[in-house]
């Protein structure tokens, strides 16, 4: 019989053709097609009327067809097919893209269900590529992420046989389920898929939400206590001491913890696995420079892995001169060397005559060998995946690691997003630093906002302009990088020096853009978020944020960290033509706050944790069907039967637990991908 780990080729209805679609979706096993969840459900005892439905809310609406098919070929590879259709309140237009095979089953005079949002005004009403089903259709029915290629309907049809087979243990163990009054698997898939009421729904959510936080979290701690076990190299003298000396400023209460804390990892036996987050300016840098020195003096190498050139670069001249004299010898390893250069430097490191090697992905490559790694340092870590650092430290035995991250996140969410990490927090900033202005204002500012900039420009000062999108999109309306760049260039800043950073440049041409900006050859640059992590400009003094309510609060706050480096006075100016309160409150948080982890919990609050997992790589797997901002009581909930769990049965080899385990080994090879 069929079970979860069957490849879906092998489900009844699906073939080859159906499992390349399929497998596009992430869908290659039965089991992930019974994890591949509805987004949504219709309920089509809840019918509205056409002319009693809100404007972009999902609605069914039972309505005739009252007119034929017509079809409108816009251009090429894309054809519109429309029809209206009425009910007792009044009419719609219905509007299909490219959906041939769905417009030549409309039938004039039949009645259908129509699901979908309606968009228009009080005369017209439209309703674009809705659901449409056969009246008689009762009950809740689930609506999947559909595409042209596999309709809604038809992956409902699949998950229905899919249902019929083995669905193997559950992995949550019987006590924990009773515990928590959590209804047993075979329930939650069918009620997920197919519930029968909306309370059978709101069951099999719950159990499911819990299923995911729990495994998640049992994987973590069981890979934290592994890390932990692992014998490492053996720091055994503290050089703090000895460090502060090479500086020409005093450590902070909060970067001489840090330091602490990582030396006490070290010397323990075990391999450290630590996680420093502090905010932009709280002096990280200066804390992995100890822990390297540290390294250094007891006989063993540093790798430090920044994401781009200029920040390695940058990375590796100020170690380099605070290293001068003091016997620890610093290399450089970027892909813009010669293969000479590269030749050489290898072989240094290999011989042991390199202490830190500071560099980028190219510290990665397979020819790359060390003499003793002891320590891997990673810089903005969110810029590397769990496999990238431990590929790094894998050039070692037993490698100590170092992440560093200018992201506050709320400590709930880091306990998750790190969970196989110790987590330091550097919560206080150096005297002196300085505190930037921020300004709320709308695009009719516009004008003395360039005065702005062309005044400080004439002081021999620089300045960005960040841009939410690359490209012109013409669905929203909102200028792009390129345009700004083209109308600025050519208008208001016409005769200055611009310079534009966008995210489709190769990494060699951000590279020049950047260096050039950092030399003072640009005035002004313009940007999209790629400058969220970047390299110290102190000479940049403003940063002004285009449609600054399309961006998330600690994306923001990051941004405005590219400035108030130096010793002039910065500003950072957010303009936002939104009407929107909830916009008003989440940019007046920015404009009240410089402390990144109280803005970092407002985020949390206001907007949910995309902000801190963003698009980039962070290690975990998607999560399915949990979410870290609504369920955050599950979350807590979960994690107190994991630890209970692993008190118990450490390693999770009792025959109760042995499902679990199952689960877990599941989740490593989606974490190691």
């Amino acid at each position: 019989m069929a079970s979860n780990n069957t490849d879906i080729r092998y489900l009844k209805g699906v073939g080859e053709k159906r499992a390349e679609i399929l497998k596009s979706k992430g869908i290659d096993t039965i089991g992930t097609l019974l994890r591949f969840y509805p987004r949504d459900y219709i309920d089509y005892s809840d019918i509205t009327p056409i002319y009693d439905c809100f404007f972009n809310m999902n609605v069914c609406i039972k309505a005739r067809v009252t007119s034929y098919v017509s079809e409108d070929k816009k251009r090429p590879g894309m054809v519109l097919y429309s029809f209206t259709a009425e009910d007792s309140s009044g009419s719609m237009q219905v509007v299909l893209f490219n959906q041939k095979y769905l417009a030549n089953k409309i039938n004039f005079g039949s009645e259908y269900l129509f699901y979908g949002k309606l968009e228009g005004g009080y005369y017209m009403r439209t309703m674009k590529s809705p659901e449409i089903f056969e009246v008689g259709y009762s009950g809740i029915h689930p609506i999947y992420k559909a595409s042209a290629k596999m309709s809604s309907k038809n992956i409902e049809k699949l998950t229905k046989t899919a249902l019929s087979c083995s669905l193997g243990d559950d992995p949550i163990p019987q006590s924990v389920r009773d515990k928590n009054g959590l209804c047993d698997l075979a329930f939650a898939l069918e009620n997920i898929h197919f519930p029968r009421t909306k309370e059978s729904l709101a069951r099999a959510k719950r159990r499911l939400v819990f299923e995911e936080l729990f495994i998640l979290q049992t994987g973590l701690a069981l890979l934290k206590n592994k890390k932990r076990t692992l014998s490492g190299s053996v720091i055994k003298r503290d050089f703090k001491a000895e460090f502060e000396g090479l500086l020409s400023f005093p450590l902070t209460s909060a970067q001489s913890r840090v330091i602490d804390e990582c030396f006490a990892d070290m010397a323990s036996g075990r391999v450290m696995n630590r996680l420093i987050q502090g905010d932009v300016g709280s002096g990280k840098t200066a804390v992995a420079a100890a822990v390297c020195y540290i390294t250094a003096k007891n006989g063993y190498q540093s790798a430090f892995m920044a994401p781009t050139e200029i920040l390695a670069e940058q990375h590796f001249a100020t170690l380099s001169a605070l290293f001068e004299g003091s016997g620890v010898k610093c290399g450089l390893l970027t892909g813009s060397l010669t293969a000479k250069q590269k030749r050489e430097i290898k072989e240094d490191l290999s011989q042991g005559r390199i202490d830190i090697i500071v560099g980028t992905h190219a510290l990665l490559t397979d020819n790359v060998e060390f003499n003793s790694l002891g320590l891997a340092v990673t810089d903005e870590q969110h810029r590397f995946g769990v496999a990238q650092r431990a590929k790094l430290a894998a050039k070692g035995k037993n490698t100590h690691t170092l992440v560093m991250s200018a992201t506050p996140i709320p400590r709930t969410l880091a306990l998750i997003i790190h969970g196989d990490l110790d987590i330091s927090i550097i919560d206080e900033y150096p005297k002196g630093r300085q505190s930037i202005d921020t300004y709320c204002v709308d695009s009719s500012y516009h004008k003395r906002i360039y005065n702005f900039i062309k005044k400080h420009i004439a002081e021999g000062r620089q300045a960005y302009i960040v841009c939410p999108l690359v490209e012109e999109n013409e669905e929203l309306d909102i200028k792009s990088a390129n345009e700004y760049f083209d109308e600025l260039s050519k208008g208001e800043f016409k005769g200055y020096s611009l310079g534009l950073l966008h995210g489709k440049m190769s990494g060699k041409e951000k590279d020049a853009v950047m260096r050039r900006f950092k030399d003072d050859e640009i005035q002004l640059l313009i940007a999209t978020t790629v400058i969220e992590v970047g390299i110290d400009v102190p000479n940049a003094v403003l940063m002004v944020i285009e449609n600054a309510d399309r961006f998330g609060l600690s994306q923001l706050h990051q941004l405005r960290g590219r400035i108030g480096r130096g010793k002039h006075k910065s500003s950072c100016i957010l303009i936002s033509d939104s009407k929107s309160e909830e916009t008003a409150k989440r940019l007046n948080v920015i404009k009240a706050s410089n402390d990144g982890f109280n803005i970092a919990d407002e985020d949390l609050k206001l907007r949910g944790p995309g902000d801190f997992l963003g698009n980039r790589q962070h290690g975990l797997p998607d999560l399915k069907i949990a979410d870290f901002a609504s369920d955050m009581e599950t979350l807590r909930l979960a994690g107190a039967e994991v630890r209970a769990l692993l008190i118990d049965d450490r390693n999770l080899e009792s025959k109760d637990n042995r499902p679990l385990r199952e689960a877990i080994e599941e989740l490593y090879q989606k974490l190691n991908g």
